[in-house]
């Protein structure tokens, strides 16, 4: 079987024993599986399609959830995939992908790929890779422009891709750029991730007024930055110390939670946080960003291995980038679905990595101003 093959439903319905959460499994076939970085959506807005990888036909490949139906569908046939570089379109018409040094696209109806952009051109012959940090890529609300970062030796650079015109500029050059992310209420703002001492950054999509947010303090292990809606404030982890966030226009900090969240991430409301937990894992929680306490509740428990000793200690990077052993598919990575209603989220508890959704209980919704 290849692109553009359906595959029979494999999900099967669980529950969270310690808080009875209603879960899904939305993936069974023995091999690595993962929805996209927490930052990035795993659905499209209208979810009809639940996109993530699959590494079943012996190499990572984009698959596609009929949510209707149940059924697998594969959208990919490559043996160059980036698999943290996907990201479903809000439209539900594409999945946007980095492969070979180029910058692509899928068409979710005829399995069409196009290339936007030789990104290869950018770096130095055998230096250079595609969307460095982690991989994660970003897409604006309108789908009308992607951001990439390319590592070219000890240089990052800032790709934009106008998805209509398939214009392609370099907005910006540093020592380090991952993890970019379009503000959710002005596709304007770009966050990105600067160095490890020196992480919350946010840049114009034009390339101007590249500026610090967060100036961190010796010791402080500040990391997985993410947008709050309706707030223009950027969420960051104070590893493992809690949560807190500033504003992009006054650079106020204050603090969100106080409990050892992981990938904090924000439901499109701005009223409702989700974040995976390690050392120790107490479960998926959900949190308040607004109240200024962020009292975790706990959603479900993964029991994903979450491999990454590093994060068990002290801030490793004070005097430069060390090795790490961390496969980020054993992390939960959990986010929301577009309706705030669901969490999706991996696991690796049955021995291979899976990806599962999980329903969010009736007084959390209420709370969130989500009605089901």
């Amino acid at each position: 079987m290849g692109k553009g093959s359906l595959y029979p439903a494999e999900a099967r319905e669980l529950t969270d024993g310690p808080t009875g959460a209603r879960i899904r499994q939305v993936t069974s076939h023995p091999a690595i599986h993962h929805h996209p970085f927490f930052l990035v959506p795993a659905y499209d807005d209208a979810m009809h399609w639940l996109v993530f990888v699959s590494h079943r036909t012996g190499s990572p490949q984009i698959f596609a959830e009929d949510r209707e139906t149940g059924k697998l569908l594969q959208l990919t046939d490559r043996a160059d995939l980036a698999a943290w570089s996907i990201h479903p379109s809000h439209d539900g018409r594409h999945v946007y992908f980095t492969a070979g040094g180029g910058a692509w696209r899928v068409e979710l109806s005829t399995f069409d790929e196009e290339r936007l952009a030789d990104l290869g051109e950018l770096a130095e012959p055998g230096t250079g890779r595609v969307a460095a940090a982690a991989g994660a890529t970003a897409l604006s609300p309108d789908d009308r422009w992607w951001a990439i970062s390319v590592k070219a030796g000890e240089i990052s650079r800032l790709v934009l891709i106008d998805t209509h015109s398939g214009s392609c500029q370099v907005i910006l050059g540093r020592d380090a750029i991952g993890h970019p992310e379009f503000c959710p209420d002005d596709s304007n703002l770009i966050r990105y991730s600067g160095p490890l001492t020196d992480r919350v950054w946010v840049v114009n999509r034009d390339g101007s007024n590249n500026r610090r947010l967060y100036r961190r303090k010796e010791g402080e292990w500040i990391t997985h930055e993410s947008w709050i809606p309706g707030r223009r404030e950027v969420a960051f982890v104070d590893w493992p110390h809690g949560v807190r966030c500033v504003n992009v226009d006054t650079l106020a900090v204050r603090q969100v939670a106080s409990f050892n969240a992981w990938h904090a991430v924000s439901n499109r409301r701005g009223r409702l946080m989700v974040a995976d937990t390690n050392f120790p894992d107490v479960g998926v929680q959900l949190f308040d960003p607004l109240d200024g306490v962020g009292e975790p509740r706990t959603l479900c428990h993964p029991q994903a291995s979450s491999i990454g000793r590093h994060w068990a200690g002290p801030f490793p990077y004070e005097h430069g980038p060390v090795k790490v052993h961390a496969p980020q598919h054993t992390h939960p990575h959990p986010s929301f679905s577009p309706d705030g209603r669901k969490v999706c989220f991996t696991s690796d508890r049955t021995g291979c990595s899976q990806v599962y959704e999980a329903d969010l209980p009736e007084d959390a919704l209420r709370r969130a101003g989500v009605s089901r």
